[in-house]
């Protein structure tokens, strides 16, 4: 193996190492939190006419007897190897989250196709003619939108496309009985609301990243060699600025399946964030654990993939002295 390549894999090993640790900590705070709640989730189920031999025995039927310590094992073991264990409603929790976590992880990828090659252009365009109408137009839209919570941009398209124009149903409900076809039609506002939030943040942040570079000598050295603005651009900034972009879009891909709550929300789109909140409501205990587990994992995952990029981009680690 060469010698440069050792910083490399040591930050990377290291780096996979402290996601696990985070996740291994977040999972401690999920399982406490949710069952230091106040309040038995047996009662809730049984009503509160319940007797206390009936709570008692569900109570023991779903293992809330046992000590917290040998749950949460017990629990975090199950996961590590896929199983998520049994909903209160009697189901396995795969069974439950398993379509709805395929229909977030649908929703996400196709706004991630569209969204980030579209942010990365859009930045490198407004650092190459900054200062110009372009450059001032985008950023004053992007401050816009970073400004309007999520909420409030699908109403508003919910109210312009699906009420005035009437060109897309305002409810998302999909099915697996629905063709290709149907179901991208369901999903086309829950889509532009994502693409509205997050292009804002990628395209400022590609901007700020690449004029950041721009400053650099190598790039007034290329400038003074005669090559064209453009190029200047695409061969010496944008390589170099790999490494802030990488991270910010993955905390945008991140918010994809974290922060699609609200979204699914308000289009009644079937995803794990309208089941989550459904299981909240029903006070469903393993579905709520799941669905922060799974957020928590995504978020911390993309966060360890953008600084394995930014390690492997480094040109100080890549040609050590």
């Amino acid at each position: 193996m060469n010698k440069s390549s050792h910083p490399i894999l040591s930050m990377v090993v290291s780096r996979i190492g402290l996601g696990f640790l985070s996740l291994l900590i977040v999972s401690l705070v999920i399982f406490f939190s949710v069952s230091l709640l106040p309040g038995s989730y047996a009662s809730a189920i049984l009503g509160q006419n319940a007797t206390p031999e009936a709570v008692a025995a569900m109570e023991d039927k779903l293992g809330l007897n046992q000590p917290a310590l040998w749950r949460y094992l017990s629990w975090l073991g199950g996961a590590a190897t896929g199983d998520l264990g049994m909903s209160f409603a009697g189901r396995p929790v795969l069974d439950v989250l398993g379509p709805r976590l395929r229909n977030t992880v649908t929703l996400a990828a196709i706004t991630a196709v569209i969204a980030v090659p579209l942010a990365i252009t859009l930045g490198v365009l407004c650092a190459r003619f900054r200062g110009r109408f372009l450059d001032r137009f985008l950023s004053t839209s992007t401050l816009a939108s970073i400004s309007v919570p999520e909420f409030f941009v699908a109403y508003i398209v919910m109210m312009v496309f699906a009420v005035k124009l009437q060109w897309f149903p305002s409810m998302a409900g999909i099915r697996n009985s629905m063709d290709w076809g149907e179901q991208f039609y369901r999903m086309v506002l829950p889509i532009l609301t994502l693409l509205m939030v997050i292009l804002a943040h990628m395209v400022r942040n590609t901007r700020a990243a690449i004029l950041s570079v721009m400053a650099s000598p190598y790039v007034e050295m290329a400038r003074l060699k005669g090559e064209p603005e453009g190029r200047v651009v695409l061969r010496h900034a944008l390589p170099n600025a790999i490494g802030p972009i990488a991270s910010v879009v993955a905390l945008n891909l991140a918010y994809l399946i974290s922060g699609v709550v609200v979204v699914e929300v308000v289009f009644v789109y079937p995803g794990v964030g309208q089941a989550m909140i459904d299981a909240v409501r029903n006070r469903d205990v393993p579905v709520i654990q799941a669905c922060a587990l799974i957020f928590a994992a995504a978020y911390i995952g993309f966060n360890l993939i953008a600084d394995i990029i930014s390690i492997i981009s480094n040109p100080r680690l890549l040609h050590p002295r």
